[in-house]
């Protein structure tokens, strides 16, 4: 009995390290995508796969969320970006909608039509965190809204992009037995 409760804490640890590793190649890629491509959205390829293939790997409750916690949390620590605590948003909304969704469609990430469809909703949200940001920034309602729109479309090019990488990913760690 024993035996099985310290594989059931190594297990539990590997999958805390797996959604820390995750974590830290967000906040990578987020500080090396920190360019100025004048591109919207570019660096949501990277959060949307990520947190989604910390989904579907580790198969605790809500762990896109705990991994986009940490990422944000890494974020705000080395003072990425310009909203301050605000930038926890940018990663919790997206992994909220990704775990959301996994409940409603526990397989996912088997087929591209359901990549695709869960990370254009997951990369939606960065219309909602726009909006709270400008509006919090005293912007016009009117310019808010453009704004917030042309961050989000290019958000959403982006996340699907990202999540298109999943299916096959996935596929090879299921080959090596990395995963279930």
């Amino acid at each position: 009995m024993n035996n099985l409760n310290n594989l059931s804490k190594r297990k539990h640890l590997e999958y805390l390290l797996f959604l820390g590793f995750c974590a830290v190649f967000i906040f990578i890629t987020k500080a090396l995508l920190r360019l100025h491509l004048n591109i919207p959205g570019h660096s949501l390829f990277f959060l949307i796969f990520f947190l989604m293939l910390s989904k579907r790997c580790v198969p605790l409750s809500y762990s896109a969320s705990i991994c986009a916690i940490l990422a944000g949390l890494l974020a705000v620590i080395f003072g990425m970006g310009k909203g301050g605590p605000l930038i926890m948003l940018k990663f919790v909304m997206p992994a909220m909608m990704i775990d959301f969704l996994s409940y409603m469609m526990p397989s996912f990430d088997q087929k591209y039509v359901t990549c695709m469809f869960v990370a254009a909703l997951a990369a939606s949200t960065k219309f909602i965190s726009s909006i709270i940001v400008d509006f919090l920034l005293g912007m016009d309602i009117q310019i808010m809204m453009y704004h917030s729109l042309i961050k989000s479309c290019g958000a959403v090019f982006f996340g699907i992009l990202g999540g298109l990488m999943i299916p096959p990913v996935t596929s090879r760690l299921k080959a090596y037995g990395i995963i279930d």
